[in-house]
């Protein structure tokens, strides 16, 4: 009972019956421009003192609300209002106006039933509510001026009377009743008359992959270049305590080091937030490439202590922007796996070269603890082959226990606790830059 008590006078049936009478009144317009129509057809100058008029006048109404409806802007109010009043999910209406044939026929289909079912419900709630407490009332009237007060002769029944209470109450239910049948037939069918279109639904699901993408391209320049940053930072605390009192010159290096990282390292997060605050924000630090910034990178890791060899049979210069970038980052992810796992002063060797068109970047280090999770294990692997995969190209990473044919050996013997990550990337790179990826400033 308590159910049926909340479908008829619910939060959700009051809200659907707001949307209603808001439908109503946008048919009042339409009414009296039919009843302009009606009213010389029939001979009648009072249109609206006959039922049957009216119930005309509002049926040729209607196809007008048809046509107007095909004004850009109906659609999208239309789908807020059915949203916010009759408790559709927003996912399930088309946001935007209506812009083919059939979507806006299904728009005007929606209109039209909107202002009819909103007609009725508006002009039985104007007419039925006076009408029902009349009758709920009318006994005790009768009763206090002991007369029939003009009523049709049927009232002088005792029995007549005695019902008229009830049949006011009866008429105030059928009216809750219909106005949320009515409510819950346009919340059933705004879906399919205001939803999306294959085409629409298409693009969405576009938009969301893409931002998807940039989320995920941002995360990854987050975990690159602060985490990097707090390893080589730590390493270099760290290194600079031990030999305070016996090697200024080293602490004096070490903590040069440090600032330099942590101020590059603002200059990137800033720049990756203005990203964030939805462009790019004027001033911000370019992302860091190999070109420029591949000697800082190897400067500030022995700054810590390190014993790092660096090979570059390649022109940095002459590689292209993005795959310059994303080479940086796989770098500077590698070294931060060594400064992580690798002993004090440890060797560790890297490589970039250029062989069959692709750039192969190789770091090898050893590890003294437990090794590093296999790429796609870890974050900052897994972020490694995401960038090797969308530039085309592949990356490793795992235990070595021998040079790769064709490779320099690392400093000190290989052995299967030496760690090695390698990378193959087209020099060509892919068509256009991944998703989430600005041609020119990094990730968008």
């Amino acid at each position: 009972m308590s159910a049926v008590a909340r479908s008829l006078f619910g939060r959700r049936a009051r809200l659907r019956w707001i949307h209603l009478i808001l439908g109503g009144a946008l048919a009042m317009p339409y009414v009296l421009v039919g009843s302009v129509v009606i009213g010389p057809a029939s001979g009648s100058a009072d249109v609206f003192g006959s039922l049957p008029l009216q119930l005309a006048s509002f049926a040729v109404g209607l196809p007008l609300a048809a046509v107007t409806s095909l004004f850009p802007l109906t659609r999208p109010l239309e789908s807020a209002a059915v949203r916010w009043l009759c408790g559709v999910d927003t996912d399930r209406l088309a946001p935007g106006p209506a812009r083919t044939r059939g979507e806006k026929g299904r728009t005007a289909a929606w209109f039209t039933l909107h202002l009819g079912f909103g007609g009725i419900i508006a002009g039985m709630s104007l007419a039925l509510p006076p009408f029902a407490a009349t009758l709920i009332v009318l006994p005790l009237l009768s009763g206090l001026l002991g007369s029939r007060l003009g009523l049709p002769e049927v009232f002088d029944h005792t029995w007549v009377l005695a019902l008229a209470p009830v049949a006011g109450a009866a008429g105030l239910v059928a009216l809750a009743g219909c106005a949320a049948c009515c409510g819950a037939l346009l919340a059933r069918w705004a879906p399919l008359l205001l939803g999306p279109t294959p085409r629409e639904r298409l693009a969405a699901a576009e938009a969301r992959a893409a931002d998807l993408a940039v989320r995920n391209r941002l995360a990854r320049e987050l975990h690159d270049s602060v985490g990097h940053a707090l390893s080589a930072v730590t390493l270099q605390a760290s290194a600079a305590r031990r030999v305070l009192d016996s090697d200024p010159e080293f602490v004096r290096e070490a903590l040069a080091a440090i600032e330099d990282t942590t101020r590059r390292t603002v200059g990137e997060l800033d720049a990756v937030l203005g990203v964030l605050r939805e462009g790019d924000a004027p001033g911000t630090a370019p992302a860091p490439t190999l070109a420029a910034d591949l000697d800082g990178l190897l400067r500030r890791t022995r700054a810590g202590g390190q014993r790092v060899s660096a090979t570059v049979d390649a022109d940095p210069e002459a590689l292209p922007p993005l795959l310059s970038r994303e080479a940086y980052r796989i770098v500077q992810e590698g070294l931060s796996n060594a400064l992580k796992h690798a002993g004090e002063r440890a060797a560790v060797d890297v490589r970039i070269a250029v062989a069959d068109g692709e750039l192969e970047i190789t770091v090898e280090n050893p590890v003294t603890g437990p090794a590093p999770s296999r790429a796609g294990g870890g974050h900052g692997l897994r972020g490694i082959a995401d960038r090797a995969r969308l530039l085309g190209g592949t990356a490793t990473a795992g235990p070595a226990a021998a040079p790769r044919p064709g490779s320099t050996p690392a400093a000190g013997p290989t052995t299967p606790h030496t760690w090695r990550l390698y990378a193959r990337l087209p020099m060509n790179g892919p068509a256009s830059a991944p998703p989430g990826l600005h041609p020119s400033k990094g990730p968008v």
